[in-house]
């Protein structure tokens, strides 16, 4: 009678599956300061950082804001619509316009992390990140 309990039991436990075509853990982003401008009514800057764990990348998105971007710590790939993929290092730096559509942001490295520093000026209700649509 106990074994039988025991499988009743245990059949009412819910059952997860990890899938190879799952997404992956999305990477780190901390928002280290956030700043209305006092001389420009109706926008904000911030400051951000990435962190990218190996192998890490972020989904296509766009921002609405400008983004000016500093490699911190290892080396990303980044790639904006209509220019050629780029690796950037520890120390290199790049500008995205507002709107630019980011097709590829990912740690360049498969077994070292990577981190990245950002500075953005944007519309004060505008989103950090917006999704593209496939």
């Amino acid at each position: 009678m106990k074994t039988l309990c025991l499988i009743a039991a245990l059949s009412l436990l819910p059952i997860t599956q990890t899938y190879a075509h799952e997404a992956a853990p999305s990477e780190k982003v901390t928002v280290l300061q956030e700043q209305l401008l006092k001389n420009v009514p109706g926008k904000k800057t911030m400051m951000l950082t990435v962190d990218y764990a190996p192998g890490q990348s972020s989904i296509a998105h766009k921002h609405e804001g400008t983004a000016m971007a500093y490699v911190l710590e290892g080396a990303i790939t980044s790639q904006v619509k209509g220019e050629p993929a780029k690796t950037y290092k520890a120390g290199e730096f790049w500008y995205e316009a507002a709107g630019s559509e980011h097709l590829v942001s990912k740690n360049a490295s498969a077994s070292q992390p990577a981190k990245l520093l950002v500075f953005m000026v944007m519309g004060e209700d505008e989103a950090v990140l917006i999704p593209l649509k496939n």
